[in-house]
């Protein structure tokens, strides 16, 4: 069994074939996916496929590049969202300082926002960071210094020492299809070096990033079997020991999502 803990499903990219695509995945052994909210203003769509798939979960957050949109939102706002019976999470947030397509300021203000948001509700917290590894783990250090929350390192790509310090604070780190890319010897050693085992779950972020060897094509959930055997060979497992750690470790974590029966 194979658990997909971040696919974006609500978009144009799936809009013709959904009902294909999800069937796919399930023929892949893909048993959970988690949609993700990226803009508040998509709760709607997303929480719909949620809504339609008892296999299929969704999230609540909005993702840095849109913290412009609505830097002020209150933190009672997204909690009173979070009670929809489907969101087991709070996010996409995060900080993303390579493009700036938000102010920083505002990052994170919403980024703080999305943090209290997830204490009061004991979700997890699904946190984007590119090119902004120092002040994520300066951020995540003084939060967790005023109350705990339980944070996820989605679609890791950052250095050694954001692993380091946020593997100390408990957090969770999910791999995604550049595992298995060629030039991403600098994730694979970091997967291998500094993520705890017990800490690693594994995603497809489609429909980009598809792993090898699918490169080149539009992601899918039913591509996450080669995630997974990407990380396997980087952690030193075999594949059915690797859908079995994933696994349990996502349960650990999402723990408001149902297990198969």
């Amino acid at each position: 069994m194979f658990i997909d803990s971040h696919v974006n499903l609500h978009g144009e990219q799936f809009a013709e074939d959904l009902e294909d695509v999800i069937q796919r995945a399930r023929d892949a052994g893909v048993q959970r996916m988690i949609t993700i909210c990226c803009q508040l203003s998509d709760f709607e769509a997303v929480s719909a496929i949620a809504d339609a798939h008892e296999d299929i979960y969704c999230t609540i957050g909005a993702h840095p590049h849109h913290a412009k949109d609505r830097p002020d939102i209150p933190v009672e706002e997204l909690v009173k969202i979070a009670q929809h019976p489907k969101v087991v999470g709070i996010g996409e947030t995060g900080l993303d300082f390579h493009y700036g397509y938000s102010p920083r300021d505002e990052q994170y203000r919403s980024l703080r926002t999305h943090i209290e948001a997830a204490r009061r509700t004991d979700l997890p917290l699904i946190l984007h960071t590119r090119d902004a590894d120092n002040e994520m783990a300066d951020l995540l250090e003084e939060e967790m210094g005023k109350g705990a929350f339980r944070p996820l390192l989605h679609c890791y790509t950052g250095g050694a020492d954001l692993a380091r310090r946020g593997a100390k604070l408990g957090a969770f780190f999910a791999a995604s299809g550049i595992i298995t890319f060629k030039k991403a010897e600098d994730v694979r050693a970091v997967f291998r070096d500094c993520v705890p085992d017990d800490k690693v779950i594994v995603e497809t972020d489609c429909p980009y990033l598809a792993p090898v060897p699918h490169r080149g094509r539009r992601c899918e959930p039913a591509f996450l079997p080669d995630v997974a055997q990407g990380l396997a060979s980087v952690k030193g497992w075999d594949i059915e020991t690797c859908a079995h750690r994933t696994t349990e470790n996502f349960f650990a974590l999402f723990d408001r999502v149902s297990r198969p029966q």
